[in-house]
């Protein structure tokens, strides 16, 4: 699960960075690998919750630094994955951020200008959101018809075409829980709880909600 999570972040964050550094087309969208990706993440998560919430402690170790006028993000080993210097330093060039460095623990600081970084969440922001339209249709889900999020995926509304959550969607919050998780850390404001409602499509209401916060009591 950790080297899927991994996999999900270091698509993510390369596809953001080269979209810092190279003009996208207007119509644009996140590439299918990213979305693959991320819909594999949440797939894999409603199989092995208990690893899912260990990944997700794990994705906390992630460092975001405000400076005055440069932005740092600090992403652990587990979620770099084997690269070298020379590689980072070809990556950086390509995606016209400062510098990424390799630190001596197997982590990798990215150090950028704030409009990069506002430019890596928006592209962050849009591959989730592609992913959580993706989940209506994988299959993986079968009584999810659509699922939406606040601006800070802090809150997600899942929408089933049942009156009882069956197993997979019950554990697709995990899933969430970790792309929540992940926009906060990289946005730099980690959140406290991320809560999702699962609300039935004929009815419109509310059968069942979950907390990150109480993951795992």
């Amino acid at each position: 699960m950790k080297k899927t999570l991994a996999s999900v972040v270091s698509v993510l964050l390369c596809a953001s960075l080269v979209a810092c550094g190279t003009p996208a087309p207007a119509s644009s969208t996140p590439s299918s690998s990213s979305v693959a990706a991320s819909s594999a993440s949440a797939s894999s998560a409603a199989s092995d919750p208990d690893s899912a919430l260990s990944d997700l402690d794990s994705l906390g170790d992630i460092e975001v630094d405000k400076n005055l006028f440069d932005v740092e993000i600090t992403v652990p080993a587990d979620f770099v994955g084997e690269t070298t210097q020379e590689e980072l330093d070809a990556k950086a060039k390509e995606s016209d951020i400062h510098s990424i460095t390799l630190n001596e623990d197997g982590s990798a600081t990215y150090v950028m200008s704030k409009a990069q970084h506002k430019k890596v969440l928006e592209e962050l922001s849009a591959s989730i959101n592609e992913t959580l339209s993706e989940m209506s249709t994988s299959g993986d889900f079968p009584t999810i018809t659509n699922v939406s999020a606040n601006d800070d995926f802090t809150n997600f509304t899942v929408t089933v075409s049942a009156d009882e959550l069956g197993l997979a969607e019950s554990m697709s919050v995990i899933g969430l829980y970790m792309y929540g998780g992940l926009y906060g850390i990289f946005s730099g404001q980690t959140p406290d709880n991320i809560h999702v409602d699962f609300v039935n499509a004929d009815s419109g209401e509310v059968i069942s909600s979950a907390d990150s916060s109480e993951a795992g009591k």
